[in-house]
């Protein structure tokens, strides 16, 4: 998302239109969820993915003849259970919506896209709202509305009434997150998608494991931080993607990074006094997620230590341990794979368990096999 708003940016200073296209709505089994983007440039390439297949291509097609006519935006809604679907070989079976939002003078969303990157680098968290279809002809699709967590407006959906029924909605996402298709009470359809600072992830302590979870959340796109009381536990060279790497006390460690709701934490330290340590200053911080590794046997201990050190035992149910979801993993890569697993199912709201369907779904009747 990062790279389609600096794009944006890029074309303003140029001059050059594009189109800017976004998943706005999905039901049932589809490649793309909700939010998913693409920015298609007038020569025709882009950045982003809309899922593939045939359905990008007519997405692409659109996007390009709106450009050439300068036409206006559209929603437009696609049904995955009929020609898509055959075309590609897929077997979704769902709808997706999407907003075809020609940008021809790129400018009008210059604002818009600095404070979305400002949000990406920390700043202030905020929500755009946009009208993306009007079945009534009394507003603009394509009209927008940003509303940021300090309270701080930009931009107009040309409606009072439209702007307070939204900035509600608007406030609410700007502040926890996500992202919501809904109709106003005039039937007008607006979508509102939050935009915060990039996810951190904290690793305390410098081992095997947290070298292995640091590659794979930098192919997440997370901005991360190691911390050791070892100055030799936090060379760069160990952890080339770490955008800052601490020599600390575990019980300061804490002092001097920031953190918000979309912060991580993963405890693993060399021994049990130290993770003691860390634990009980991550519980002070305001972290979405606090996890440490280790056994259950450890893990009681700790909690028990805690306990005793004051923190409530609402705090310490939150406490993910021991770290992970359970695949059997078993070295330093796949508990990293697992840690991380457990990371992005809290991030997302996902429950963990295998996709595969019960094999009670699996036989002739369901798959319409014929009888010999």
């Amino acid at each position: 998302m990062y790279e389609i708003f600096k794009e944006i940016l890029h074309l303003a200073e140029t001059k050059e239109p594009c189109v800017l296209v976004t998943v706005v709505c999905t039901k049932g089994s589809t490649p793309q969820k909700d939010g998913a983007k693409m920015l298609i440039r007038k020569d025709g390439s882009g950045v982003g993915a809309l899922g593939g297949g045939c359905i990008e291509g007519e997405i692409w097609s659109q996007a390009k003849q709106l450009l050439k006519e300068h036409g206006r935006p559209v929603l437009r809604t696609y049904d995955l259970n009929e020609d898509f679907s055959a075309r590609d070989g897929m077997v979704c079976g769902g709808t997706m919506s999407f907003f075809i939002d020609p940008l021809t003078t790129p400018h009008s969303f210059e604002t818009f896209a600095k404070e979305i990157l400002l949000a990406y680098e920390g700043y202030a968290s905020l929500a755009l709202a946009t009208i993306v279809n009007d079945r009534r002809g009394k507003h603009v699709p394509g009209a927008k509305f940003l509303v940021k967590a300090n309270g701080i407006k930009l931009g107009s959906l040309g409606n009072e009434t439209l702007e307070r029924e939204t900035i509600g909605v608007a406030g609410n996402i700007a502040l926890h997150g996500g992202k919501i298709f809904f109709q106003a009470s005039d039937g007008t359809d607006i979508y509102i998608e939050g935009f915060q600072t990039r996810p951190a992830l904290i690793l305390i302590g410098g081992g095997h494991v947290s070298r292995a979870v640091s590659r794979i959340a930098a192919m997440l796109d997370f901005d991360i931080s190691i911390v050791d009381d070892r100055k030799d536990y936090v060379q760069k060279e160990d952890f080339p993607d770490a955008k800052v790497c601490i020599v600390s006390d575990y019980g300061k460690c804490f002092e001097n990074i920031p953190f918000t709701r979309n912060s991580y934490i993963v405890v693993a330290t060399r021994g049990h006094r130290y993770d003691d340590l860390a634990l009980f200053a991550a519980a002070q911080t305001q972290a979405r997620f606090i996890g440490l590794l280790g056994s259950k046997r450890k893990s009681m201990e700790i909690f028990k230590s805690l306990l005793k050190e004051g923190v409530s035992p609402e705090k310490i149910k939150e406490i993910h341990a021991p770290i992970g979801l359970n695949i059997g993993a078993v070295t330093p890569e796949e508990i990293a794979v697992s840690i991380m697993a457990e990371i992005i199912m809290i991030r997302y709201g996902g429950d963990g368990c295998s996709l595969k369907m019960p094999a009670s779904k699996v036989n002739a009747n369901s798959l319409n096999v014929p009888k010999k």
